[in-house]
């Protein structure tokens, strides 16, 4: 691939919000790595945007091997990381919660991107480059059911305030793409419709526009952003 390109590692991008952006990005001729568990829906992904897939749990040490072989020393001007874990369905109280499965949670939601972000960081400050790590309301809001995962984009959301200041040179947000017709999302709905949500696709302008605009760091939210017509 040409050098000059730029350059984004997506996580979480065979379905859903990151598969929607690396389409995005890839109609807007970035270089792209992709990571995802599943390995078949990656493959359609890559053939699509003709990214450099990596197939595996980025809270698999492992895979965040490859992942740092892939990003290489080169600039990189973009890691959204945007795989998460909801934690069991239906979702438990915080009475019960089985806490091996907290730590789960825990392992791709707070510490897999700050993994990331240690290997990535490099590359990064060549760039001047953005990090967005997906957030969400429930890191803010005190809904029944929602404690392991709310907990945990809470905590997220503290290392990419402090990453922020930590690296003045970089733009670092938290970025809430709201309620989306997601599988996560219908798991933490099970049985229930959720086709009054949003698709994921309809986000992605916000996001872009985010990018485009790169205002100062922080937490922002795909329902605030002004997007051009």
């Amino acid at each position: 691939m040409p050098e000059n390109k730029r350059r984004a590692l997506v996580t979480g991008a065979s379905a859903g919000f990151g598969r929607a952006v690396a389409l995005a990005l890839a109609e807007r001729d970035w270089e792209l790595i992709i990571v995802a568990r599943g390995a078949d829906r990656l493959e359609r992904v890559r053939a699509a945007t003709g990214a450099h897939a990596i197939a595996g749990d980025v809270a698999d040490p492992a895979v965040r091997e490859r992942i740092a072989h892939a990003i290489g020393s080169r600039r990189l001007e973009l890691v959204l990381n945007n795989a998460s874990a909801l934690g069991p369905s239906p979702l438990p109280r915080l009475d019960r919660y089985p806490l091996d499965e907290l730590a789960t949670v825990l392992a791709t939601n707070v510490i897999a991107p700050l993994a990331i972000l240690q290997l990535a960081l490099p590359a990064l400050r060549i760039a001047g480059g953005t990090v967005v790590d997906i957030s969400s309301d429930a890191a803010v809001g005190g809904y029944e059911g929602w404690g392991g995962y709310g907990a945990s984009k809470a905590a997220l959301d503290q290392l990419t305030n402090v990453l922020a200041a930590e690296n003045p040179t970089l733009r670092i947000y938290s970025f809430d793409p709201g309620d989306m017709r997601t599988e996560m999302h219908q798991a933490a709905f099970p049985g229930k419709d959720i086709s009054d949500r949003p698709e994921p696709e309809s986000v992605v302008p916000a996001l872009l526009q985010l990018l485009d605009t790169r205002p100062p760091s922080g937490r922002y939210l795909a329902s605030e952003m002004r997007v051009a017509p």
